[in-house]
Parts: C-alpha cells; structure tokens; sequence
C-alpha cells in the first residue's frame, strides 16, 4: 500500500476479527518500530505484542472499554524516562520518542490490512503490574491490533487550512 494511502486509510477501529496476525506481519511491524527515530537515537521505549489469551485478557481488563479484549493481539509501549534525552530546561524526550514509535506501528499495521486503536484510558499501574514493568519504566499506551470486524466508516477531518499554515 502506498505511503499517503496508509496515512489516508488508517482509522480507530474498536471491533476486530479473531483471525491472528502472521507472523511476518507481527515482524514488518516490529521492523517499522526499530526504524523510528527518537532523540540521540536513544531508543527509551520497548514493545510488548500480548497474544497469550489469559495475559490478553488481563490487561484488557485495564482498559476502560471493553473492545481490547476482542483484538486477537494487544500492543503495549513502554517508556523508561531515565534512558531519554532531556533538554537544558527538563524536557524529556521519551514521551515523544514513544509517540514516534507508536505512529510507526499503527501505520505499519494499516499497511498489512490490520486495525489498531490507540489506547491511553486504562489504568497504567495495573497494567504495569501484568506486564511486570517496575518503574521508572512506565506504561503509556495500549493499542489493540487485529483485522477490523467491519469496514471502518468515513471520517471528517477539519480544512487542512485550519491545521496546517506555511509561511513564506
């Protein structure tokens, strides 16, 4: 699929089939992860596919909806503050350099005909505890993957004008 058709056709899906994602689409995914630049190339995040249904199931629970559960796979981002860079006035890049990563993966998994949704309502020190991640690492995104249960439906989006200005 081309670039700007997985940018255009990517959607929040929250229902999906229980067929499970091959293997080299999990490693295509994985692939597109490690190539996401983070700053100094730093890499402060780590990925965790959950496919075991009893651990699924327990980190679905986490989550204040319940569609994770119906994803064949869940993908959690873990961060490590401590292994980011930070700039002269505190900022520190790891949240940033997670949401990079993240993107990479979403897109990628739209590439290999799979839906995803981008998780951040769910209870983060539970979460941590069934994946065993003690801080200063910390959780900071679920994200469900699978194929859709239905076709996604058309979105709107605001005037490219209201969101995007060039300046000459």
């Amino acid at each position: 699929m081309d670039f700007y058709d997985v940018v255009k056709n990517r959607r929040s899906i929250r229902g999906f089939q229980s067929t499970p994602i091959p293997d080299e689409a999990v490693r295509r995914i994985a692939a597109a992860v490690n190539a996401a630049p983070s700053a100094c190339n730093l890499q402060p995040f780590a990925f965790k596919l959950v496919r075991n249904a009893q651990l699924k199931e327990r980190l679905a629970a986490c989550c204040k909806q319940p569609f994770p559960a119906t994803a064949p796979a869940i993908l959690a981002v873990i961060t490590d503050p401590e292994k980011a860079w930070t700039r002269g006035d505190g900022f520190n890049s790891a949240d940033t350099d997670m949401a990079i990563a993240m993107e990479h993966a979403i897109l990628a998994a739209t590439a290999e005909g799979l839906g995803s949704c981008w998780v951040c309502a769910f209870d983060t020190l539970r979460a941590a505890e069934v994946l065993g991640v003690a801080a200063p690492r910390r959780v900071m995104a679920l994200c469900p993957l699978g194929y859709p249960a239905v076709p996604p439906r058309e979105f709107v989006r605001k005037d490219e004008s209201q969101i995007f200005e060039v300046m000459d």
